[in-house]
């Protein structure tokens, strides 16, 4: 018998969730879905590690509240990769946990019904089904891994993850991230220091043992072998951007001192874009120069991006939220979108056309 006088004080119920195979034999992954993973994987492990020279575009709401919209965005933006295939291998941002320095909406696996009840099962399901679907319409999807344990109810989905500004310190992502079937980006520090996201680097290439759940449901420990598609993403910090030429070289040499290859993502977004997103354009302008001058380092880009721009706040009537609207941070609409990455291929393209840094000399 539990002594409740000295075990969970401070919990005031305990649910019970379905084990991630449960949940998976109610939305079951088709086999020509999961084939479609295996290459998308295949293709971004094999630009992280320099062997495909296109660029990951890592494109898409900077949090996803509304599959009906994603599903809308989803179709647009597998048009905007077909046109830009030869240039950049684009995959969704399906972020579904939203990290919090205080309060504030946690994401929609947390809170589907953005009332702060919390049907978390009903959150994995929306995700679960709404990742099967992008992936039937032909895009590849990313996801930001917070919670521990969610990736066992959605990593068979993904092609790419990322480690967070405020987890990559964390010795459990490290560890998880070691073991997760896809490329995963660690992003500096909120800080802006780099120290700790290329050390993660370091750590989630090794073998790892660490505490999870399989997905009957059973306690286990698992044994990692190591990733071997770590990067960096530098998304700026407390003092300012770091997406210049001379923090891509300052983070290449962190990398090398550790015997890592060179392998950056830069983002367009949060502090690069001193969080007005407006300035993203600005960010992608100075990617591609760097690209066009011959930095191989830098292996592909991060934009936030919706149907619509801005953001929105959410009120007690959700009913009342514009459609295509962020609900966390501004995005650029989705004609800035299909601009700026349209002529971000092209000038990285005319470059490569006219031998590279050579001819733009």
């Amino acid at each position: 018998m539990i002594d409740r006088s000295t075990q969970d004080v401070r919990i005031s119920a305990i649910d019970r969730l379905k084990t991630p195979a449960e949940l998976a034999s109610l939305c079951p992954i088709p086999e020509e879905c999961a084939a479609r993973i295996r290459e998308y994987r295949k293709t971004v492990n094999s630009i992280i590690k320099c062997e495909d020279e296109r660029l990951l575009a890592i494109i898409g709401p900077c949090s996803i509240h509304d599959p009906k919209a994603a599903i809308e965005y989803a179709h647009r933006l597998k048009d905007l990769a077909e046109k830009v295939s030869d240039t950049f291998f684009v995959v969704m941002r399906t972020y579904f946990e939203k990290p919090r320095t205080a309060l504030g909406w946690k994401g929609l696996i947390i809170d589907p019904d953005m009332d702060e009840s919390c049907d978390i099962e009903k959150g994995l399901m929306i995700a679960r089904s709404l990742l099967i679907d992008i992936n039937g319409i032909g895009l590849p999807v990313g996801c930001e891994v917070l919670d521990p344990i969610v990736p066992q109810y959605t990593d068979e989905l993904m092609s790419w993850s990322s480690i967070g500004a405020r987890t990559t310190e964390s010795q459990t992502h490290r560890s998880i991230a070691s073991g997760l079937s896809v490329a995963v980006g660690f992003k500096n520090s909120t800080s802006g220091d780099m120290t700790a996201a290329v050390n993660a680097m370091k750590s989630a290439s090794r073998p790892a043992s660490f505490i999870g759940v399989e997905r009957n449901g059973q306690l286990a420990v698992f044994r990692s072998s190591g990733n071997d598609s770590c990067h960096l993403i530098l998304r700026g910090g407390d003092n300012g951007p770091n997406y210049y030429e001379d923090d891509v070289e300052e983070a290449k040499a962190m990398m090398e001192s550790l015997s890592l290859q060179p392998r950056i993502v830069i983002d367009c977004s949060h502090q690069n874009s001193r969080k007005d997103w407006r300035r993203q354009k600005r960010v992608l302008r100075s990617v591609v120069d760097q690209v066009r001058w011959g930095e191989k380092a830098i292996r592909g880009f991060m934009l936030e991006s919706n149907l619509e721009e801005g953001s929105q706040k959410i009120g007690e009537d959700i009913s009342a939220l514009r459609y295509g609207v962020s609900v966390t941070d501004g995005c650029i609409g989705w004609e800035e979108t299909e601009r700026i990455v349209t002529h971000a291929a092209s000038m990285i393209q005319e470059a490569r056309m006219h031998g590279g840094r050579e001819e733009i000399l």
